[in-house]
């Protein structure tokens, strides 16, 4: 294993004179601070007691039940029984990687992938075979000669704004990845921290909605659509893969917080979160936009991008001779920074690669940033 990039980035990007494009981090000014103080007041108040007690490791029922509720609305029949609540979606990687993992197993994944992924299935020493992958996301057809050749315990994959790349795999390849997960007994990891995040285009529903041989392991968190400080994610698994994972939960931490879990039910069932939602999507489209427009205006030739329906990323491609690693020590003397993309890559590859947020920044700080960015983008 080797240290997050992006973790050691954020030491650096704390200093308030740094304009960052490093971490995957949610626009603080648009936490819902005021309804999640009302929803933790309201429980302490009406069931203070319960809250602070111990909980049942699969989660407070009343949440599973909202949870299972929104999978249905977004196109994936679930019930509350099929609902773990997880310490973050995070901890769905590690646990995954308990249940599947020996030393020297195949994990597929698209390629880049996330970082923290990797860092989870590297912890049981997986080895990683990446997935062909164009604009339109992952290739299905390429999938039955890489799990014949490697039998994969798993494909993890990010099909809605995938970070780091932004890209959406398109409906038509995700019914046909669900058929051949279903034909080749593949179990797949489909996790989407970001769907609800869409800010134009129109919505694609999950690669479980198609899942008719309940193959595919789907996994979200509520740090994107309410805060990462809760802590608070979630499985949706068929019910062999669910008992597994819960004894492996009740060996690694008994449960998530009560006190959370009952807070955030609280404020998803206040009524206040359809509006906070469309206030994301509408802040992020606009970042995303404004990001676009001066990397068009600055950046030199031989530079392209990704153009994210939603999400928190895009990606930048530099000439095949950049060095994206030395362009961030340059970077960030020049109180710049973002994420290298050779961080993204199992394997090697991706030198010449840059991953960009632009969530966390106000558009006054994108626009400074782009122009540092690009100064040294040319002088390089």
């Amino acid at each position: 294993m080797r240290p997050s990039t992006i973790r050691e980035i954020l030491k650096v990007t704390a200093q308030p004179d740094v304009i960052s494009f490093a971490g995957g981090l949610p626009a603080p000014e648009l936490f819902p601070v005021a309804e999640v103080r009302a929803a933790a007041d309201a429980v302490l108040v009406n069931e203070g007691s319960q809250a602070l007690q111990y909980g049942p490791s699969e989660g407070y029922l009343p949440l599973r039940e909202w949870i299972a509720a929104e999978m249905g609305a977004r196109g994936i029949a679930a019930k509350r029984e099929d609902v773990l609540v997880t310490n973050g979606s995070q901890q769905v990687l590690d646990l995954a990687g308990k249940l599947f993992l020996d030393a020297g197993d195949v994990v597929l994944t698209e390629n880049p992938t996330y970082l923290a992924a990797i860092q989870a299935f590297q912890t049981f020493e997986a080895k990683f075979v990446g997935v062909p992958t164009d604009e339109h996301g992952l290739i299905p057809e390429a999938l039955p000669e890489l799990i014949a050749k490697h039998r994969p315990k798993f494909l993890y994959t990010i099909p809605s704004f995938q970070n780091p790349t932004g890209i959406t795999l398109i409906a038509e390849r995700r019914r046909k990845l669900a058929e051949i997960a279903a034909r080749e007994n593949l179990w797949v990891i489909e996790d989407d921290p970001y769907g609800k995040l869409r800010y134009r285009g129109e919505d694609v529903a999950p690669i479980k909605h198609w899942d008719t041989a309940d193959r595919v392991i789907y996994v979200s968190t509520f740090s994107k659509t309410i805060a990462p400080g809760f802590r608070l994610g979630w499985v949706v698994a068929p019910a062999e893969v669910f008992n597994r994972m819960l004894i492996l939960k009740q060996a690694s931490d008994l449960h998530t917080s009560s006190f959370d879990q009952r807070v955030a039910f609280g404020y998803l069932t206040s009524g206040k979160q359809p509006e906070h939602l469309a206030r994301i999507r509408t802040a992020y489209g606009e970042r995303f936009g404004i990001l676009d427009a001066a990397l068009r205006e600055q950046l030199p030739a031989g530079y392209s991008w990704t153009k994210p329906e939603g999400g928190m990323f895009l990606w930048v491609t530099g000439p095949a001779e950049l060095d994206a690693l030395k362009l961030l020590e340059r970077a960030i003397g020049q109180k710049v920074a973002f994420v290298p993309g050779r961080d993204f890559f199992p394997g090697d590859g991706g030198k010449n690669h840059l991953r960009l947020n632009f969530s966390n920044s106000t558009p006054e700080r994108l626009r400074e940033g782009v122009r540092r960015l690009a100064a040294l983008c040319r002088a390089f």
